[in-house]
């Protein structure tokens, strides 16, 4: 079945829809949406996307990440795919939403309105290994002074949104709950 995507204007209203790669290949604006999941620790939930995704594949990201359907909320998109990719369910809270444009590899782009939510699991995480080739939480701390040191290790987007999302984190007293 061909995957599709949403596109968007800069206004996140939707203008119709492209085959994902064809998308990504034109750099079309289109919907997305990043899931930062962290235990009671104050760990983030890593994952390491498989080699075989079509891009980023083998580097280190935010929980999960995808698109939404058509038809489907961002929020609902986001609790199905940290099912399909994580293997566990949790409240997730919408942060922000903000645009990027990148060159990724495969001569391919990054061109999304991304819907970034944070949730708390404790669990362990039980991944689809056609989705992930491996994960971990990471202490907050530990996680800056790496990416500092890593960049080339981890995602465009992750690398882009990260401080930000670490920073309402750590200036929240406590999560609300959609």
């Amino acid at each position: 079945m061909e995957e599709r995507v949403i596109l968007v204007d800069r206004m996140g209203r939707e203008i119709g829809t492209e085959e994902k790669l064809k998308a990504h290949r034109e750099g079309k604006l289109h919907r997305a949406f990043s899931v930062f999941v962290f235990n009671s620790l104050g760990e983030l939930l890593l994952q390491k996307r498989s080699k075989n995704k079509y891009h980023s594949g083998g580097l280190w990201t935010n929980t999960c990440c995808s698109h939404p359907h058509l038809s489907e909320s961002h929020h609902c998109a986001a609790r199905r795919r940290l099912v399909e990719e994580m293997g566990f369910d949790c409240e997730l809270t919408e942060l922000f939403s903000f645009i990027y444009h990148a060159e990724v590899e495969n001569n391919l782009f990054e061109h999304e309105l991304d819907h970034v939510f944070v949730g708390h699991y404790d669990g362990q995480p039980v991944p689809n290994p056609d989705e992930v080739d491996d994960w971990k939480w990471m202490d907050i701390n530990r996680l800056r002074l790496d990416v500092g040191k890593n960049p080339d290790h981890y995602t465009y987007w992750f690398k882009l949104v990260l401080n930000r999302v670490l920073k309402q984190y750590e200036n929240a007293s406590s999560w609300d709950e959609t």
